[in-house]
């Protein structure tokens, strides 16, 4: 697994990219005839990201240099059989896959959950995580899942004998087209030889990672066309119980935003949500970069490509890591989700708002810091009487529960000291933008939290605003660690 934090910027890289991109789709028409010219220009850009990506990456476990002075020579021969295609970023790679147990079904299905795995040293947790998924997921949740298992190691006896377990343990979600198990062959992938050595990574890591990342791009692009949409998980998790219902939840919630990647877990790829319609142009950007970087960090890049600049991410987390012995060389491994929750089916779902506050905001602790997924935080200077902080919704929704939480471990008495908590409707636009006319008071903030339950039952209207609102002067500044808004669903047609 390659759990790693990273502090990256290609700004540069990332217009590049754009720029490609549009020009790969004026070039689509003209692909059987250009592809020589194509490969040059991609080789080319490719040679430019090299040059100029800029040397900000940082591995938090030991702080080393990451750029080496030079870089390796494009071979472009060896690009050849994995660009091919590359010219349709909507279309799939061309990979004639192994079915070794199961086949799909014509329906499509609400989710897709997608795992990879290879033969480990130690440990292998694969069947663990299958039965996790199972197990976790009621009949009619089940109803709902196909899992796809790419067992992507080289050694076929090793899958030939791995996919026999997994069917005698599994078979009845196989016949029921819930369980599918492939595998593509080792003629597809690009040379693992004489890989850049980014970041002065030893040979054996870079092919490890630059391998993996190939495995996660078959395995994307055979299940482009399963599901509405697809979850990425290790082979070395559990899940929380209901953990589609939850799910399912966020994603109504977020129905009428725009989003590339919804996040269920801190670490790693794991439970990573993505629309299936982005598959294909997922896969072809992990193949185009597989020996540059983790996975892990390749997915922040793509999000940004795509124009999703923060991390949405919920909590509590619906899956956890419970491996202990890393897929690489059985190294050990102990990383947890503090946010996991066996139990996450009580998930918040802040629906897509706008926010604004008069207080004086310190730095750039904003007031959508409060409001985001992210452990982050608004943080403003001391507030008066009648300062507020103010969320706007895209639009009016059902909410039934709300939770507030003002301060921090350190910062103690950066609390909201007097405040009440306010609903509200009919929505004005004002020179400030918009804001509610009509408000109605849910409660009063106690030792800086406020909590209110039910709140569907307390007000008649569907809400278009929450304020807090400052009630008496503070000389202590303003923390507004995280704000928690729990919707109604509508009915299922």
């Amino acid at each position: 697994m390659a759990h790693r934090i990273s502090n990256i910027n290609l700004s540069s890289s990332i217009l590049s990219m754009r720029l490609l991109l549009k020009y790969l789709d004026k070039m689509r028409c003209f692909r059987k005839r250009s592809t020589i010219p194509f490969l040059v220009v991609l080789i080319t850009f490719l040679l430019f990201m090299n040059l100029y990506m800029e040397d900000g990456y940082v591995l938090e476990e030991d702080k080393r240099q990451l750029r080496e002075a030079s870089m390796h020579p494009l071979n472009s021969e060896r690009y050849v059989h994995t660009f091919k295609d590359i010219t349709n970023f909507s279309g799939t790679i061309n990979v004639t896959y192994r079915y070794l147990a199961g086949t799909p079904l014509p329906r499509k299905k609400y989710l897709t959950i997608g795992l990879s795995s290879v033969k480990r040293k130690r440990g292998n947790y694969l069947l663990e995580t299958i039965k996790s998924i199972f197990d976790q997921s009621s009949y009619e949740e089940l109803k709902e899942i196909v899992v796809v298992v790419h067992l992507a190691d080289f050694d076929l006896a090793w899958c030939e004998s791995l996919v026999q377990e997994i069917s005698r343990k599994f078979g009845h979600h196989i016949i029921a087209g819930r369980l599918l198990v492939i595998h593509a062959p080792e003629e597809y992938y690009p040379s693992l030889d004489g890989l850049k050595r980014n970041y002065n990574d030893p040979e054996d890591r870079v092919r490890f990672r630059s391998k993996q990342n190939v495995d996660y791009a078959f395995l994307l692009n055979f299940c482009t066309n399963l599901s509405d949409f697809y979850m990425m998980l290790e082979d070395d998790v559990r899940c929380s119980r209901n953990f589609l219902t939850a799910l399912k939840k966020v994603v109504t919630s977020r129905e009428g935003s725009y989003w590339v990647t919804l996040e269920f877990s801190k670490l790693g790829y794991i439970g990573k949500l993505y629309h299936s319609r982005d598959l294909p142009r997922l896969a072809h950007f992990l193949l185009m970069f597989y020996q540059e970087m983790p996975c892990d960090w390749l997915l922040i890049h793509f999000r940004g490509l795509l124009a999703q600049k923060d991390v949405i991410r919920f909590k509590p987390s619906l899956f956890q890591h419970m491996g202990y012995y890393s897929s690489y060389k059985g190294a050990e491994n102990k990383l947890k989700d503090d946010d996991f929750e066996e139990d996450s089916l009580d998930i918040p779902d802040n629906p897509p708002a706008t926010l604004y506050t008069n207080i004086n905001v310190f730095e750039s602790y904003d007031a959508a810091k409060a409001y985001s997924s992210v452990d982050e935080y608004f943080w403003g200077k001391a507030p008066s009487t009648g300062d507020f902080y103010v969320i706007v919704f895209n639009k009016a929704t059902k909410i039934s529960k709300i939770k507030i939480t003002t301060g921090t471990d350190d910062r103690q008495n950066d609390i909201l000291h007097h405040g009440a908590l306010e609903v509200g409707e009919k929505l004005v636009g004002t020179k400030k933008g918009r804001q509610c006319s009509s408000y109605i008071t849910l409660g009063e903030f106690k030792n800086g939290n406020i909590e209110v339950n039910d709140v569907d039952h307390k007000i008649s209207f569907d809400i278009e605003c929450v304020r807090i609102v400052v009630t008496a002067n503070q000389k202590e500044w303003l923390i507004i660690r995280s704000i928690s808004l729990w919707t109604t669903q509508p009915p299922s047609q």
